[in-house]
């Protein structure tokens, strides 16, 4: 599985997150505005996957909610863009 290394995600030194293709996407649905039901639908994977995600996400960016995943998400893909 091709994971994608994104610096700065955290405060201060904090390593890189290693992020899956499908995390990323599900994250840039997130920061879209979209619900899990949607991003299921619009990468063709069940609701109960994107929220196996989001709970990946979540831990691996170290918050504890949507909206400070959504926050993340435009912070992050600003970097990458």
């Amino acid at each position: 599985m091709q994971q994608v290394s994104i610096e700065g995600a955290g405060v201060g030194s904090a390593p890189p997150v290693r992020l899956t293709p499908t995390q990323m996407k599900v994250m840039q649905g997130v920061r879209s505005g979209l619900l899990n039901k949607q991003i299921a639908f619009d990468l063709g994977i069940a609701e109960k996957t994107v929220k196996a995600h989001m709970t990946l996400l979540m831990r691996k960016l170290n918050v504890r909610n949507r909206t400070q995943v959504a926050l993340a998400a435009q912070n992050l893909l600003k970097t990458v863009a």
